[in-house]
């Protein structure tokens, strides 16, 4: 698999490049990094003027990070002009002012230059001086043009691969015709403007509920101002999408209809009291409202219940087998098997003489269908639950599904 950007799999670009010449090059290490800056940018041809730890050089190749193909055909020379000698064009780069009779251009200009000299039959070099003072006088006067960098003067100094960088950029920019190697990947098309709005209605609608858009004499130019967040969005169609599902999950409850409600746990025990009290459910099976009291009550269970549903999809002796506040038939246990046709009832602490007979039905209701029911005390699961898990499974061996 490529790693950072490095694909061996890609062909790399045919261009013509101008001449990379590292003058008394001192640390190999640099030579290495030159390289491995060279072949960012397409440049291939590397030569040497009398590098101070000789060549090859093993710091050299650990720094070239790949670059082999242009550390394998490193050429040495004894001179700068003898290295120079097959140019029609030779750039010189320098920090410093050398008061010398030719043009000082930019690493941009100069990188035009080089294209068009390539590009009319010429050969291009680039000399780069010495990491501790750079080239010479006399060096500079073999040039045809010099090359500065517009860098801090306090501190011009760059080191020797980052100034081989910088032109080979500039270089590839032009000679590549500066297009990049890859553009965003849209997976939506762009929102249309019903959907826009649609999302936008609803969005204030909830804002609405909740005197979000308040003082009334502000509230027209808050509806601006929020709009103008999502056009200058430029929203795709799966943007959008997201939005309404977060919209829609914050208006569930702060912990999502996934984890939880908009109650503790002793309010949502306090509201499964509500519902046996009021007879909430009984009566004739009815699709509709039971999915939705079963939605109600698996957004908001106890303490007990959550620890209870991580520990049963998590044990794999329980794993899959149970769901969580489904109904069956009129009934909605707090979870239940069907392939081990199995009830589990959570036991609160002093419930309500209602809330007990209201389970005692539910028994006496799925016993006549075949269930089996576990009756489990919701203090068993906060204090011992690895226990109650095991007792479970226990039994499951012995009865059997």
């Amino acid at each position: 698999m490529p790693g950072s950007g490095t694909d061996k799999t890609k062909a790399a670009p045919d261009l013509p490049s101008p001449v990379i010449v590292l003058v008394e090059p001192q640390l190999g290490e640099n030579i290495g990094m030159t390289a491995r800056a060279m072949g960012n940018f397409g440049l291939t041809e590397l030569r040497l003027v009398k590098p101070r730890d000789g060549w090859p050089n093993s710091q050299a190749e650990r720094a070239a990070a790949g670059a082999d193909h242009i550390i394998g055909a490193v050429r040495l020379f004894d001179t700068v002009e003898a290295a120079i000698a097959d140019c029609s064009m030779v750039f010189a780069t320098t920090a410093r002012a050398h008061y010398q009779a030719k043009p000082v251009l930019s690493p941009d200009v100069a990188a035009r230059a080089m294209r068009d000299e390539i590009a009319a039959a010429g050969r291009a070099a680039i000399l780069f001086g010495r990491e501790r003072y750079g080239l010479e006088n006399h060096e500079i006067a073999l040039a045809d043009r010099i090359v500065t960098f517009p860098v801090n003067p306090a501190f011009a100094s760059l080191n020797l691969a980052q100034a081989v960088l910088l032109m080979g950029y500039e270089w590839f920019r032009h000679a590549a015709g500066g297009v990049l190697p890859f553009a965003t990947n849209l997976r939506s098309e762009r929102a249309g403007q019903e959907q826009m709005q649609a999302f936008f209605d609803g969005l204030v609608r909830e804002l609405d509920r909740v005197e979000f858009l308040r003082p009334a004499e502000k509230r027209e130019t808050m509806l601006v101002n929020l709009r103008n967040i999502f056009t200058r969005m430029e929203p795709t169609k799966q943007d959008l999408q997201t939005l309404n599902g977060i919209v829609a999950a914050l208006v569930v409850g702060r912990k999502g209809p996934a984890k939880g409600g908009v109650l503790d746990s002793a309010e949502a025990a306090r509201l499964r009291t509500l519902l046996a009290e009021s007879g909430t459910g009984a009566g004739p099976s009815d699709g509709g409202p039971m999915r939705g009291l079963a939605r109600l009550l698996r957004r908001n269970p106890t303490d007990a219940e959550r620890a209870l549903w991580d520990a049963l999809r998590s044990d794999r002796r329980f794993a899959g087998q149970f769901k969580r506040q489904t109904p069956v038939g009129k009934q909605i246990p707090d979870f239940v098997s069907f392939p081990l046709r199995l009830a589990i009832e959570l036991l609160g602490k002093d419930e309500a003489a209602k809330v007990v007979a209201d389970r005692a039905e539910r028994r006496r209701w799925l016993e006549a269908r075949n269930y089996r029911v576990v009756d489990v005390e919701a203090s068993a699961i906060e204090t011992r639950l690895a226990a109650v898990l095991d007792e479970l499974a226990a039994r499951l061996s012995v009865e059997g599904p």
